[in-house]
């Protein structure tokens, strides 16, 4: 089903009527009709169209794909987003009358900046990146994705067009056009096709000007159940088993983009069970939560995490969320708010489990403080996921087969990367979970106490358990991601 590059039919009449042109025949119209669709409304568009038209029935969820596909396609190549500058109006004219909250594929405006800016959202939506990087250099602007972690290129126009659609970003988040001087933070509200979109909006000062970075959330596919991770078996049970303990601290560690947010998310839903008041400090808040009261921290104002922490104490919270434990302050008020008999959860910035033991130690938390009160570890990294339609086998070096402690002598094929229009050429399609859980049992909490170093704990605790790598390994081992792959996400102290 193919559609015209310009719609015969207006955003707003196709969402609101039910109808959408699927094809265009110099004699007809193949038409799509939504079910329970305005039978009057068939009327309207063959005045419209001017021609005989063919119906075919489509459910909601089919109307709704190609609505949003057909009115949210946008040419984002640089030859034709630099032609779309030529004659441009005022940037006052293009951001006149736009709501906060309107709905990118609404209207009938052809300024070129907001085509640009909705052909590059809707396409990062389409394509499941995270974020959006809008980098000026000297003589071209360069637009990146993160997609799966990674950065990708999709646009490289001429540097004169980023002041334009930089401000109207700006705008668009409510910040202030006229200061290019000091950093900016701000947020989009945006629905694209009735999907609902929070953009976080971020501006830095560059050499060559103002440069972007947006991220993109999408509720829809954030709130996670702790069984659509990708935990193995025995990691899921064991970390069902922590969370069923009414009292004590359970950390997530892991750099920055590695999913911690979202495990945290995952184990909340758990423990919002309707009966219990569960409250979180947040910085800044990623997604809503059903039922659960939120609070964003505000620096500038003294509103820290261990500030509103003494104060949401006073809420007779039940389970307790701490965006990140930052500093000793912060950690104090934690580790004093679990030894009350309640859960606490957050996350520590570390390379491993072990690691954020470790952490807490240097910050100040006394030995017998942190072996009473620490519950459990999780460290996490994500791996992109071998693409299926074009990994390729490959005989396994001796060298692979030792990084995951496998005979030297064995022969075993391993997958790699290959590259597709499935792709986008990249070889890798969407990412998994690799994670290593420390429990804190009773041998381990007489280490911890005895102040005994990393590499013992670590040497008791992954006795029986998977480490990140040799989690790892079962997805190497089972084709659905490469060594390379692997090697990039834990650092090679890690696997070593």
């Amino acid at each position: 089903m193919a559609a015209e590059n310009t719609p015969a039919l207006s955003y707003a009449f196709a969402r609101d009527k039910g109808l959408v042109v699927l094809e265009a025949a110099p004699e007809s119209f193949q038409l799509g009709v939504r079910h329970g669709a305005d039978p009057f409304a068939l009327v309207e568009a063959r005045r419209v169209l001017r021609r005989p038209l063919r119906l075919e029935s489509l459910t909601a969820e089919q109307f709704e794909q190609i609505l949003s596909e057909q009115y949210a396609r946008s040419a984002v190549s640089g030859d034709a987003a630099e032609a779309a500058f030529d004659g441009r109006e005022s940037l006052d004219s293009l951001i006149e009358g736009i709501a906060p909250t309107a709905d990118l594929l609404d209207g009938d405006d052809d300024a070129p900046v907001i085509r640009l800016i909705n052909g590059l959202i809707y396409e990062a939506v389409n394509r499941k990146a995270s974020d959006v990087h809008i980098e000026p250099h000297q003589e071209h602007m360069s637009v990146r994705y993160r997609i799966d972690g990674v950065l990708q290129e999709v646009l490289n126009p001429s540097t004169r067009l980023a002041a334009p659609l930089i401000s109207r970003i700006k705008v668009m988040a409510r910040l202030d056009i006229a200061e290019t001087r000091v950093p900016q933070d701000g947020r989009i509200s945006l629905s694209i096709g009735g999907r609902s979109i929070d953009v976080r909006v971020s501006t830095l000062p560059s050499r060559y000007g103002e440069r972007v970075t947006m991220r993109l959330l999408d509720t829809r596919h954030a709130l996670l159940e702790l069984t659509d991770l990708g935990m193995d078996e025995q990691t899921l049970a064991r970390i069902r088993a922590v969370l069923a303990q009414p009292n004590g601290i359970t950390l997530v560690t892991g750099p920055t983009g590695s999913g911690k947010t979202t495990t945290l998310y995952s184990a909340l839903s758990v423990l919002n069970n309707g009966e219990r008041n569960v409250m979180t400090l947040e910085d800044p808040i990623e997604y809503g939560l059903e039922g659960i009261s939120q609070t964003q921290m505000h620096h500038k104002v003294g509103l820290t995490f261990a500030a509103t922490l003494r104060a949401i104490l006073r809420h007779d919270p039940d389970v307790v969320m701490v965006g990140e434990i930052r500093d000793l302050e912060t950690a104090k008020v934690a580790f004093e708010f679990a030894a009350t008999g309640r859960p606490v959860l957050s996350t520590v910035h570390t390379n491993s489990a072990a690691g954020a033991i470790q952490r807490l130690r240097d910050m100040g938390i006394e030995p017998y403080v942190l072996a009473a009160t620490l519950r459990a570890v999780l460290a996490q990294r994500l791996v992109r996921r071998l693409c299926v339609h074009c990994r390729e086998p490959h005989a396994a070096t001796p060298e692979e087969l030792a990084i995951f402690g496998l005979a030297p002598d064995a022969a075993r094929d391993l997958w790699r990367p290959g590259g597709c229009m499935a792709c986008g050429q990249t070889g890798y399609a969407g990412r998994l979970g690799v994670y290593e859980l420390i429990t804190v049992d009773g041998r381990l909490r007489q280490l911890i106490r005895e102040d005994r170093s990393e590499d013992e704990i670590e040497a008791v605790a992954f006795g029986d358990h998977d480490t990140l790598l040799s989690n790892a390994a079962r997805y190497v081992i089972a084709g659905e991601t490469s060594v390379e792959e692997v090697l990039r996400v834990c650092r090679r102290e890690e696997t070593s």
